[in-house]
């Protein structure tokens, strides 16, 4: 090979070809010898079934004589049009009472010799430039085949050449035909591999531009991608995957058919989907497995993976991998796997999936009835068991008196802590545990573990009514120190948000003694690889919401009547005040929220007490009814009675009308927006269209990362989420999120006018035309009724003018610059209009055009995918149009960047002469104001340094003709910041003689600076 054919894509392929024939256990597959019609390999196919089971098709001759071999064929290809390739591939196929095995998978133990050989003779090829289609001579660059039956189809890119992975993904959805027989749905390939040499996507099914593609990646320090691999490609560790053990279990154990069943209306809707394991499923899966065979029954392990990692799956393909794993000397590990769970599908999915892999009924037994059914399931062996967690202390008792058994506990404790009488039964069962009287050296280790302290300020309500942090996790822990390590029992608990406890107990020890989780799906990779929301990118303080609130206000070019007399309902709000917080979620919710997830999205309050969730039903309700609201309706959420000061009595079915079972259902209907919550609900519920949640409570720790991920699952048209919140600060929430995910970052205070600044700048650029935006935005803000083929290409048509445009900047610094410019523009006019809907239209179009706009411009990194006619987008872009023309679009990935990033002015931190302020007040008016308090005057003065206007009159008078123009605007920057030191503000406003003190003062060193930097520039 010559130096100029190795950054080839031909290049890449045969290195994975030739490791696969040389280290997999493959043959090489022959591309004449693909069957277009069938969509398989005859001859390898019949070679095998001939090899391997002779007297099966001695029967075969017998009966259909030398039409044999195309009546067999004929009969195997019905089979898997019917049911489907996979079933075909594990359980066989039949013709005319002879029945073949299509595959032989790898028995669990080695007792049975013949079992291994037959293992042996399947026939695995790795096939180069398939021609695959009668229509047309197109080729895929590898399939994979078992014995003949197409498994897997790869398309490769290498970097070298221009192309990545996005390239292949692109080729499969635009240029595969998913009609075609071997792209077929179950028919045929049964997964799809877009691979380049950092990164691999799967998908298990060809939808053309919908098709939807999963990373297959490592994960690369807590992220998403791959690590550096020092020997080779980064991407692999995929074809080590595909080697012949690897890839048959993956096959046979692995890949299973979903089905999922809805009603709707009358009528029952079926779905179908081929489920083949992310990276760190299969990863998961494996490294357990091999870690409880080599140590046997009587070792613990955590799984620290995130919401979005697909739990269930893992679980389920746990469950089945620990029921069927077989030691050193051929013995079961464990008599019975116990899977200790609240969810209500889970069970009905661990029986659908493992049926799939065992083809028998009786594997899964689900314990719903009483403990008499558990003692027989466990005293019967019955494989896996699964029961909840309210059942949890009578298992330990039970497994007490089964001696020489041994078992494996399956904790899945993401949904069990909602509360509720499900939370309080389990809480009672438990009851009897005193950690005090443990032994000595568990009491050391779970010292303060009967309660703990989270700081809320409960207003005078009582403890059992806050919020209590002795969850579910930490009663597992305790039922098990109680009861000590036991040798015949194995815990693998499941969690996204670990406590330090919890470590303690099922953590692994490394080589420096820490306690580390045994395998990890951080919160930061499910976010980058797109499978949760991240919850911190618009999560804004009361404090923040208020002083933009107020710029805004400040600002006529950025609003109308209407949005101005919104913000000034919040000047005089007071955080504790109930009606008042209420107006402002309400009309925040209106104004924003609503509009979102193409008018479906929902919020969540979250409040300190049961009590507080009675005060603000009852205040919702009333201002509701009082603005006419009848588009919004609001429901609680709270365990048990409440009584109120007057005796009243409440409870949850009562106020909502409803009982407490079918409270996520009501909510998931369109009658309903807003869940008010007292604890229940802030975890373990999944409600995708949850957009905004509004913060009434302290919150700290795991209960906060635990209760602001409920606005994390990602939702078609969610792009974003939003959080306000009265009580908490950002350096808190931080903290509480930092030990989940490794990169977090958190909004502060923007000053809105940067939207004009910034706007000013790219439009001087004269990259676009004011004209191309308006034709722009006319057709991508139409209704969809009158949307048509064309529109699509017309898009393009307004924006390519200004790509041509781009492109002819010989400068690379300038076109970085526009680029960098225009991409701050849209992240902050994006995040802008979560806390106000502004009613500048020309902001808006800007921001629609602009993120088209950067689409198509020439990009570095070429993996990220143009979809201009993504047409979810722009559904859901069009059914977000409020009035006056303005649209609240979702913020793209990525952190918004700091005004100083933006190439903005920075405000300046020259406070040290202030201190003469502070001095000179407390002398003369006896106040007691510190230093903290400079930062008041500060930004006063700041703001006034900053009016250009002021400037001028600055520089073309004396400072006592300055004094007219300076008392007018003083008393505007006062009021704009009244907000931050009420203290202050109230003594200027009272006392006369207090205003012009501080007025004077800040007038002369306003003064002073504006004529120094007047003498600067010049």
């Amino acid at each position: 090979m010559t130096a100029t054919q190795i950054h080839t894509e031909k290049a890449f392929e045969e290195a994975i070809e030739s490791h696969l024939l040389e280290n997999g256990g493959y043959i090489k597959g022959d591309p004449a010898g693909f069957d277009r019609e069938l969509a398989l390999d005859k001859g390898v196919l019949l070679g095998f079934l001939k090899e391997t089971q002779p007297d099966k098709w001695e029967k075969s001759v017998s009966i259909h004589g030398d039409a044999a071999e195309s009546k067999v064929m004929r009969r195997l290809v019905d089979e898997m049009d019917n049911r489907g390739m996979l079933d075909v591939l594990k359980n066989g196929f039949t013709d005319h009472g002879v029945r073949y095995s299509a595959a032989y998978f790898k028995p669990a133990s080695g007792l049975n010799p013949d079992t291994q050989r037959l293992y042996g003779l399947n026939r695995l090829t790795v096939t180069r430039q398939v021609k695959y289609s009668l229509r047309n001579e197109n080729s895929i660059d590898m399939l994979l085949s078992l014995n003949g039956l197409p498994v897997a189809t790869v398309e490769l890119k290498n970097q070298f050449t221009g192309q990545d992975v996005g390239n292949a993904k692109r080729q499969f959805m635009f240029d595969r035909n998913a009609d075609e027989l071997l792209f077929r749905f179950k028919k045929r390939a049964l997964v799809h591999f877009a691979v380049d040499t950092d990164e691999a996507y799967m998908t298990t099914q060809l939808k053309g531009k919908a098709t939807k593609y999963l990373p297959f990646n490592r994960g690369c320090n807590g992220g998403k991608g791959n690590p550096h691999n020092p020997d080779g490609y980064r991407t692999a560790y995929l074809w080590e995957l595909w080697e012949k053990d690897s890839w048959l279990d993956i096959i046979g154990r692995f890949l299973h058919l979903q089905v999922q069943k809805y009603d709707i209306g009358d009528k029952s809707v079926k779905k179908e989907s081929m489920i083949f394991p992310r990276y760190h499923q299969l990863d998961v899966v494996r490294k357990i497995s091999q870690d409880t065979k080599l140590h046997g029954a009587g070792k613990n392990y955590l799984i620290e993976h995130s919401a979005g990692s697909g739990k269930s799956n893992s679980i389920a393909w746990l469950a089945y991998h620990l029921s069927s794993l077989y030691s050193s000397d051929e013995k079961r590990v464990f008599d019975s796997i116990i899977v200790i769970t609240d969810r209500r599908v889970l069970d009905k999915q661990l029986q659908d999936t493992i049926y799939q892999f065992e083809h028998k009924q009786g594997v899964v037994q689900k314990i719903d009835k009483d403990s008499k059914q558990l003692a027989t399931a466990l005293s019967t062996g019955t494989n896996i068991i699964i029961t909840t967690l309210q059942k949890f202390p009578y298992i330990i008792d039970k497994i007490d008196d089964m001696p020489a058994r041994n078992y494996a506990v399956i904790v899945d404790e993401a949904h069990s802590s909602q509360g509720g009488k499900s939370s309080e039964k389990m809480k009672e069962a438990l009851s009897v545990i005193d950690m005090e009287n443990l032994s000595k050296e568990n009491s050391e280790k779970y010292e303060g573990e009967k309660g703990y302290s989270n700081n809320n300020n409960n207003n005078g309500i009582d403890d059992a009514e806050t919020d209590n942090d002795d969850d579910s996790e930490d009663q597992i822990r305790k039922v098990m120190a109680s009861r000590g390590p036991q040798k015949n029992l194995s815990f693998y608990a499941f969690t996204a948000t670990p406590k330090s406890k919890t470590l303690d107990v099922f953590g692994t020890e490394n080589a420096d003694g820490k306690k580390l989780p045994f395998h990890l799906y951080s919160m930061r990779q499910a976010i980058e690889e797109g499978f949760i929301m991240d919850v911190l990118k618009n999560y804004v303080t009361y404090k923040t919401f208020f002083e933009i609130s107020k710029t805004i206000e400040e600002d006529p070019d950025l609003n109308k009547k209407k949005a101005k007399r919104a913000v000034a309902r919040f000047v005089s709000l007071h955080p504790h005040n109930i009606a008042q917080k209420t107006e402002v979620m309400i009309e925040h919710f209106r104004q924003v929220t609503m509009k979102k997830i193409g008018g479906r999205a929902k919020a969540m309050v979250v409040t300190s007490s049961r009590l507080h969730v009675v005060k603000y039903k009852q205040e919702f309700d009333r201002y509701l009814n009082e603005k006419g609201y009848n588009d919004i309706r609001a429901l609680v959420a709270f365990s048990g009675t409440v009584t109120d000061d007057y005796n009243n009595s409440f409870t949850e079915p009562a106020m909502n009308g409803f009982s407490e079972k079918e409270l996520p259902d009501k909510f998931n209907t369109e009658v309903y927006q807003l869940l008010l919550v007292a604890e229940k609900y802030q975890t373990g519920f999944d409600q995708p269209l949850l957009h905004t949640m509004y913060i009434d409570k302290a919150l700290s720790g795991v209960k906060a990362v635990q209760t602001l991920s409920r606005l994390n699952r990602t939702y078609p048209g969610k792009e974003e989420t939003f959080i306000l919140d009265f009580v908490n600060n950002k350096d808190d929430i931080l903290e509480s999120f930092q030990p989940y995910y490794q990169q977090t970052s958190l909004t502060e205070s923007t000053d809105p006018n940067l939207l004009y600044d910034l706007k000013n700048r790219l439009e001087a650029t004269q990259i676009f035309w004011q004209s191309e935006v308006d034709n722009f935005c006319n057709v991508f803000f139409r209704s969809s009724r009158t949307h048509n083929k064309k529109d699509s290409a017309r898009l393009n048509a307004f924006i390519d003018p200004a790509v041509d445009r781009y492109k002819g900047i010989e400068k690379e610094e300038e076109q970085e610059d526009f680029k960098h410019t225009l991409t701050v523009y849209t992240r902050l006019y994006s995040f802008l209009s979560q806390i106000m809907p502004f009613q500048d239209i020309d902001l808006e179009k800007l921001y629609a055009y602009g993120r088209m706009l950067l689409k198509k411009l020439p990009r570095k990194d070429i993996s990220d995918i143009l979809k201009l006619d993504d047409e979810v987008a722009l559904e859901y872009y069009r059914l977000e149009k409020i009035s006056e023309g303005s649209i609240l679009l979702q913020n793209e990935d990525g952190e918004l960047e700091s005004a100083s990033e933006a190439g903005m002015r920075k405000e300046k931190e020259e406070l040290a002469h202030l201190s003469e302020i502070i001095k000179i007040l407390n002398d003369r008016f006896g106040t007691n104001f510190t230093d903290a308090d400079w930062l008041f005057f500060g930004q006063i003065e700041e703001d006034l340094v900053a009016d250009e206007k002021l400037s001028q009159q600055a520089k073309s008078n004396t400072i006592n003709n300055f004094k007219f123009g300076f008392d007018d605007l003083f008393i505007k920057k006062l009021v704009a910041r009244m907000g931050q030191n009420e203290e202050i503000f109230a003594r200027i406003m009272d006392d006369k003689e207090f205003e012009t003190q501080v007025k004077d003062i800040l007038m002369r060193n306003v003064y002073k600076r504006l004529n120094e930097q007047e003498a600067a520039e010049a």
